[in-house]
């Protein structure tokens, strides 16, 4: 039974507000077989989705190329995401929990946080709504606001002349710290290194997009400064 029917079969309680919110307490890896953390970001991302106005189809297409359901289950995964948008209800809940289990693994809620981004971008641009939402789950998920602007400029771009945002660094910062964060960053988001850190296939395409951010600010970064580019990097 694939992830999509069996959330189907669960879908009244995981998605009734009047009942109890998923069991996002057991020990299991954050994969696509996990029923209850899928759910939950499913609950996220159609409530998301709706954040300025209603959902569109555009936010249902990149809901699924972010999720990828298996062919001949497209159906199923499309009845999944309007039944939790129209009854899911307090994300906030949702988003606490996924943090709570996942605090020690942030690397897995940036996961999460890039895949609603890539949602909210569907339909030509992330509004004032859906960045404040964006923001009060990050926020759940225990991100500072420093590392949410670094998430925000590595999905949408930084904001004018402002490179040291996809580093998550402070204009002005030394080089030292600019080469220091550039090598954590792309280490940490590095395509070929998401599956050993436990994260979902799916997001591989959204890793290739953020390693090219972060290696473009950190080329623009040392353009400005006048740094020698690195042998081997």
């Amino acid at each position: 039974m694939s992830v999509w029917s069996k959330i189907l079969e669960a879908a009244q309680r995981a998605f009734d507000p009047e009942a109890d919110a998923p069991d996002l307490t057991q020990e299991c890896a954050p994969q696509a077989g996990d029923v209850g953390f899928t759910a939950a970001v499913i609950g996220l991302a159609a409530k998301m989705a709706k954040a300025d106005g209603e959902a569109t189809e555009t936010e249902l297409f990149a809901a699924a190329q972010v999720f990828r359901p298996p062919p001949g289950e497209e159906a199923q995964f499309r009845r999944v995401f309007n039944l939790a948008k129209q009854t899911v209800a307090g994300f906030d809940s949702y988003a606490r929990q996924i943090g709570r289990k996942y605090r020690a693994r942030p690397c897995l809620l940036e996961d999460v946080l890039d895949g609603l981004f890539h949602i909210a971008s569907a339909d030509g641009g992330v509004g004032e709504a859906e960045l404040r939402y964006l923001a009060t789950v990050a926020e759940h998920f225990g991100f500072s606001e420093l590392e949410f602007r670094r998430i925000r400029a590595t999905n949408l771009g930084p904001e004018i002349n402002d490179p040291y945002a996809v580093l998550g660094l402070l204009p002005g910062a030394a080089m030292e710290d600019v080469r220091r964060a550039w090598r954590r960053l792309a280490a940490e988001n590095h395509p070929d290194r998401m599956t050993q850190r436990g994260a979902p296939e799916e997001f591989v395409a959204i890793a290739k997009e953020k390693t090219a951010a972060i290696n473009a600010a950190y080329a623009r970064i040392r353009e400005e400064l006048a740094e020698p580019a690195e042998s081997g990097v």
